[in-house]
């Protein structure tokens, strides 16, 4: 059986690692537009200079996987298309391309690896008593401006954003108030709906919602807008943001061969992120086997631990949900924090990788 991953996340490394230990006659083959595996969660360290988010996959793949650089245009009935016109035979199919990212113009984007990597060189230049500003109130705009903050003391960092910190609730949203206070960090409860730029191409001035107006040496875009085009494109039904409408397995309604996992996956009460990633990617491998063994799968269902941010280096907060995301009272704060953290997340990427039996 030929397998094709298209994207190698956390959703499709995990699942291509899967595949070749669970059905070990497959053909895999992983395409994705960079050699290396990106932690997206990474990304807001790379800015920062504290972390480098980017491993090659031959580190991260098992052996016998096949992996191909490039760009998908279209999939359609068993056949991938790449941009440079070459195409790839497939049996089945597990489309892995995440979620993206739409700045406005005149910011850099921290949630891909070529704006991280423009925000790193940019934000190393620039001198002390220059001003950063972060846009985005949810988890990646908190974890880039404390990193940013305790990185670079000697720069002011603004973190603008309506409803900040409004992943969490009662007492673990406070302490991340509580946090960006400590760490010096200005925040501005307001969106932002134009960068007009000046003197360099990341510094401008910021006009908000309310109609004022900030200057910014550099402006960094922490907000995920929704998914790639590419399902879309290919003629398989989306919903109104562009995912994948799967099937209890993970399977596109419209091409059964076709299974959705992650970010590009339209599953109701799912969230982006890598804690949804590689259990969906785990059930979809499974279902696909079983359906390949003529036997029947079990259905996916949602099962999330917790929501986590962190709040620089040293410093995070956890606060558990119960299994639909829904938030619980208990959290856990500071160096405990942390550690569950690397338990959940780091543990994640460690569990794509061949060393582990993934």
């Amino acid at each position: 059986m030929k397998v094709v991953v298209v994207g190698a996340g956390y959703a499709g490394t995990f699942a291509a690692n899967r595949i070749a230990k669970r059905m070990p006659g497959a053909e895999v083959t992983v395409i994705n537009e960079r050699p290396e595996f990106v932690e997206r969660i990474r990304l807001h360290q790379q800015v920062a200079g504290t972390a480098v988010a980017a491993t090659p996959l031959t580190r991260m793949l098992r052996a016998g996987i096949a992996s191909r650089t490039g760009t998908v245009d279209k999939i359609g009935d068993g056949v991938v298309t790449l941009d440079d016109g070459a195409s790839i035979d497939f049996d089945r199919l597990v489309l892995a391309v995440g979620s993206t990212v739409r700045p406005l113009p005149g910011t850099v984007p921290v949630g891909t690896w070529e704006g991280a990597e423009q925000g790193r060189a940019a934000l190393a230049a620039l001198p002390a008593g220059s001003t950063v500003t972060v846009v985005g109130g949810g988890a990646t705009g908190i974890e880039t401006a404390t990193e940013v903050a305790e990185a670079r003391p000697d720069l002011r960092v603004r973190l603008v954003g309506t409803a900040v910190a409004d992943c969490l609730s009662g007492r673990a949203r406070q302490r991340v108030l509580a946090a960006l206070r400590r760490l010096g960090v200005d925040v501005v409860d307001d969106g932002v709906e134009e960068v007009a730029v000046r003197d360099g191409r990341f510094a401008g001035v910021l006009r908000l919602r309310s109609g004022r107006e900030i200057a910014s040496d550099l402006s960094l875009w922490a907000v995920v807008a929704g998914v790639p085009p590419l399902a879309a494109r290919s003629g398989l039904e989306v919903d109104a943001v562009g995912r994948v409408v799967v099937d209890r397995f993970l399977r596109s309604v419209t091409d059964e061969r076709i299974f959705a996992v992650g970010d590009c996956a339209a599953v109701p009460g799912a969230r982006f992120g890598c804690q949804t990633a590689a259990p969906q990617a785990g059930a979809a491998v499974e279902a696909l086997a079983r359906f390949a063994e003529g036997r029947a799968p079990e259905p996916y269902a949602l099962h999330y631990v917790a929501r986590c941010v962190s709040l620089g280096g040293r410093d995070a907060v956890a606060q558990f949900t119960h299994r639909d995301d829904t938030l619980r009272d208990r959290y856990l704060k500071g160096r405990a924090a942390v550690l569950f953290k690397k338990i959940v997340f780091v543990g994640t990427k460690v569990g794509t990788r061949k060393a582990v039996g993934a």
